[in-house]
């Protein structure tokens, strides 16, 4: 992953109504474009704009039949994005059962 793309990924994770986004196509599996729309009271451009972003950002996958557009969210770009979080941090996965949230182990404290 490069440095583009782990920004656009931080960008597009750190606002709220997106990530609420991405947390419905996830949960939905494929969903079309109106259904995203359903689960939100804003209007449908910026429902619109959230996706473009996600999908920018590689969170989310579009396809086209006809005039509709259906969604799916790429958890392996997800899954890369939080492994390469991790070696920015100076952090390593560890399964074992000292480390803390997620098997993340702290580093040592200086």
């Amino acid at each position: 992953m490069d440095t583009n793309q782990f920004q656009r990924i931080a960008k597009a994770l750190a606002d709220p109504r997106r990530f609420e986004i991405l947390e419905v196509i996830t949960a939905g599996g494929e969903m079309c474009c109106g259904e995203v729309v359903g689960h939100f009271s804003v209007a449908q451009a910026t429902v619109s704009h959230h996706l473009k972003e996600l999908a920018d950002a590689g969170l989310v996958e579009t396809r086209s039949e006809g005039q509709f557009k259906h969604l799916r969210a790429r958890p392996e770009v997800l899954a890369e994005y939080v492994e390469q979080l991790g070696r920015r941090l100076g952090m390593r996965q560890n399964k074992s059962s000292k480390a803390g949230p997620g098997g993340i182990k702290r580093p040592a404290k200086a």
